[in-house]
């Protein structure tokens, strides 16, 4: 909470080259499933938070934008990719996962179900593992060190090691 004891959150990409802090009450979660933004964010659907009436400032950089639609602009960051906004005429909506704490913030609806592909709603029913359960990735997963932006802020990023 801020002073005035307004939420504030923080996000930003995987890389850490942009990073946003927002303060205020968020505004409807959601998910889309139309095929712009299956595009967008190379996935099933793209689980988005309107941040109207928020105070949303980039505190590491800005997103570069992508025109996809007359009326819409999608930020992401132009080092690593990740998809950041969504922007129209009524608003802007920021992705989810790019949250530092995104388990904070509940898809409420859906939208655009006339994209949605059909397997969605059975992924919960597939077999489900965690990663250290497969024995043929094992040495891999030991062994990996990542790169990815903490979810925090940082004073600077990337440290040494990353470079």
């Amino acid at each position: 909470m801020s002073l005035d004891n307004k939420p504030v959150y923080s996000g930003g990409c995987q890389c850490g080259a942009v990073r946003f802090h927002i303060e205020g009450a968020l505004g409807e979660a959601s998910v889309c499933h139309c095929r712009m933004c299956q595009k967008a964010s190379g996935n099933f659907m793209l689980p988005l938070v309107s941040v109207r009436g928020a105070r949303l400032s980039w505190v590491r950089n800005e997103p570069k934008r992508f025109r996809s639609s007359n009326h819409v602009r999608r930020g992401f960051c132009s080092e690593c990719g990740t998809p950041l906004t969504y922007e129209a005429p009524d608003g802007m909506a920021v992705a989810i996962a790019a949250f530092d704490h995104p388990d904070e913030i509940a898809p409420a609806v859906q939208w655009g179900l006339e994209g949605k592909l059909p397997y969605t709603d059975t992924i919960s029913r597939l077999p489900g593992h965690s990663s250290l359960d497969d024995p043929q990735a094992l040495e891999f997963l030991r062994s990996l060190v990542s790169y990815q932006h903490p979810d925090h802020d940082t004073a600077e990023w990337p440290v040494e090691e990353n470079s």
